[in-house]
This record gives C-alpha cells, sequence and structure tokens, in this order.
C-alpha cells in the first residue's frame, strides 16, 4: 500500500468518526442535555471528538489534495477547519452552562441561554460542512482520481447542505425543507467515506480512453 493510499484510509478513518460522533452527540445526546448533567457532560465529550475528528480529516483531505490541486486542498482544509472552530464553540458554551446554574441560581437565567447558541453554533456553522464538500467534489471532477458521479454529488450535496443551513438559520419554520436539502450530502458523504476506507485513491489519473457508463460511476 502506498502513502497515498494509507493517508486515504486514515482520511476515511477520521471522516467515519466524524459522522458517528456527530450523530451520537447532536442527534441522541443532545436532546436529552438539558434534562441530565451526565448527557449534558457526555454531549461536550462528544463534540470535541467531533471537533478532533473534523480537525484530522481535514488535515488527511488536504494531503491528498495538495499535489495535484493545491486550491481545493487549501479550500478543504479551511472549511473544515471553520466547522471545527464553530463546534468547538458550542462545546466551550455547554461547558459554560454545566456551571451555570449552581453559579445563578437559576436555570433559565443561565444554562438555558447558553444551550441556545450553542444550538446556533451547530445551525450557522453548518454552511461551512456544505461548503468543504464543493472543494473535495471538484478535486475529483478535475483529476478523476475517484469516481467522477462521487465529485459531481458532492459538489451538489455541498451547495444543498448549504442551501439547507441558511433556511434553518433564516427560516426556522422550513425545517423540513432543509432536512431534506440535507441527504444528498449525507450520500455522497457516506460514499467517500466508504471509498476512502476500502478504495483509497487512485495513484494515477484514469485512462483517456472513451468514458462508457461504467467509467462515470467508477
Amino acid at each position: 500500500m502506498n502513502a497515498l493510499r494509507r493517508t486515504a484510509r486514515w482520511t476515511g478513518g477520521a471522516y467515519l468518526a466524524l459522522a458517528v460522533l456527530g450523530a451520537l452527540g447532536f442527534l441522541l445526546v443532545r436532546p436529552l442535555a438539558a434534562e441530565s448533567a451526565g448527557f449534558a457532560r457526555l454531549g461536550v465529550a462528544l463534540e470535541l471528538g467531533v471537533v478532533v475528528a473534523q480537525s484530522l480529516a481535514a488535515v488527511g483531505f488536504f494531503a491528498l489534495y495538495r499535489r495535484d490541486r493545491p486550491t481545493e486542498a487549501y479550500a478543504v482544509a479551511t472549511f473544515g477547519i471553520a466547522n471545527a472552530i464553530a463546534i468547538l464553540g458550542s462545546a466551550a458554551l455547554l461547558t459554560a452552562a454545566l456551571a451555570a446554574p449552581a453559579e445563578t441560581g437559576s436555570d433559565a437565567g443561565g444554562a438555558a441561554p447558553l444551550r441556545s447558541v450553542a444550538d446556533a453554533f451547530w445551525t450557522t456553522g453548518a454552511v461551512f460542512f456544505g461548503l468543504w464538500l464543493v472543494p473535495m467534489g471538484t478535486f475529483i471532477l478535475a483529476t478523476r482520481l475517484m469516481p467522477r458521479l462521487l465529485g459531481v454529488l458532492l459538489i451538489a450535496g455541498g451547495a444543498c447542505y448549504v442551501t439547507s443551513a441558511v433556511l434553518a438559520a433564516a427560516l426556522p419554520e422550513a425545517g423540513g425543507t432543509a432536512d431534506l436539502l440535507g441527504i444528498p450530502a449525507t450520500v455522497g458523504e457516506l460514499w467517500m467515506v466508504g471509498y476512502l476506507l476500502t478504495v483509497g485513491i487512485r495513484s494515477a489519473p484514469s485512462s483517456r480512453a472513451p468514458r462508457s457508463a461504467a467509467a462515470v460511476v467508477g
């Protein structure tokens, strides 16, 4: 296994950890955090795990992309780290919320507003999570080192995800539409994770022979 494919493997592992920790923390633990200090602490730990996994994945993509497409490499890394910082802000606010009731004597006066701002970090920071998919996809289209259809799906998913983040922040009543717009991004990300872990990345551009339907899908 060459160095590039080893990098692809650990990048895929970090991306998988990001997906798992994010789902556990945001979808399962976070709704219970307001009712239980134990779940609140677990939520903070999971969010810090998301920060670490997101940062490692961003560095991994930079290492994979920088040789062939430095602009995409910097873009993916920058947007990925920006998203990690947004989640770090949420974790910091949730940490403060854990201490707020004891200091203020009133959950409504202390912890609740902090949790609301932490939620806002997730909602608005999701813009960066959509943005990082776009250069991830344009790299594939430019180099053909991964399936071309994956690149198209990542770009479309990234655009949809950014739109869903804007809708969720500006028009919270459009929550159902925002959730639907996130589906293409989820499909593209799962494909990318699976491809990185099982195939890695091609070491050279694919053949210049006329493209068939099979070539388009990888």
